[in-house]
């Protein structure tokens, strides 16, 4: 099912018994990654030391009609999200399983193995989680065995999986003499207009074109990330790149602060 596209990741996607919205408000800004350059030093002390300014950018994003949000298990974070709910907020939980403190711009992909992803699955089992995608560092580790057994965790949990990449171009040249493409539905990749956080070089429209029929061949449901560059792309650049793509099924987006929230998610829907 692709969006209307008179409401542009506004709807839900229907999808072998669970809804997902299309919209997902991202956890990148809350939790201060360091992709983010300065700015994560001031999202560390504004909203992951905060949870209750945290909270009411959640709460703003929900009043703007997002309704899910992309969780891990940590602490601050999720008692952000407790605050939100406590106010009203019924958001679907698309959780990230295997989440690890690596480091994003020095990734240590063996220490990522070593995050205890059970606990996560058990966790968020308890919460309104139609979905749970295994963390960047994890999938990203080629490491097909444990990416394998965390999808069959997942799946005999009764959500749907996914799976993230930081690296959509090289690992999904990988995943299907890999992987048992049946294990999962959904695949979580960066994607904007200026190939930002991608591990493509170039971005010109054959190369994009390439890349769109390397993703399209897969046969995922497909939730794009990153989709302003973290930061990098103005809201209205990244959402006027988004009128023509149409091989996405959701974006997962965050914002920092209130006005942020309230700003970008209006003019989400004048796309």
């Amino acid at each position: 099912m692709k969006r209307n596209r008179d409401k542009m990741f506004f709807e839900d996607l229907n999808y072998k018994g669970k809804v997902i919205p299309q919209t997902i408000l991202g956890y990148g800004p809350f939790m201060a990654e360091l992709y983010y350059g300065h700015r994560s030093r001031l999202y560390l002390d504004d909203l992951y030391n905060n949870p209750q300014n945290a909270a009411e950018v959640i709460i703003e994003s929900y009043n703007q009609g997002v309704r899910a949000i992309n969780l891990v298990n940590d602490s601050n974070l999720l008692e952000a999200y407790d605050i939100a709910v406590s106010e009203g907020c019924e958001m679907k939980v698309i959780a990230t399983i295997g989440k690890s403190d690596v480091d994003y711009l020095n990734p240590n992909y063996e220490v990522a193995k070593e995050v205890d992803w059970d606990e996560d699955i058990e966790l968020f089992s308890q919460y309104d989680c139609p979905l749970m995608l295994v963390d960047e560092f994890i999938t990203d580790g080629h490491d097909w065995r444990l990416t394998s057994k965390i999808l069959n965790r997942i799946n005999d949990a009764g959500a749907l999986s996914g799976l993230v990449t930081a690296f959509p171009s090289r690992t999904s040249d990988l995943l299907e003499d890999n992987l048992d493409m049946n294990l999962f539905d959904f695949y979580m990749i960066p994607y904007n207009s200026l190939s930002y956080m991608m591990d493509i070089s170039a971005f010109n429209a054959s190369q994009r074109q390439e890349f769109i029929d390397k993703i399209k061949k897969l046969d995922k449901k497909i939730i794009a990330t990153r989709i302003m560059a973290a930061g990098v792309l103005k809201p209205k650049e990244a959402f006027t790149f988004y009128k023509n793509v149409d091989f996405v099924d959701a974006i997962c987006m965050g914002v920092a602060k209130v006005e942020e929230a309230r700003e970008d998610f209006e003019l989400l829907r004048q796309y």
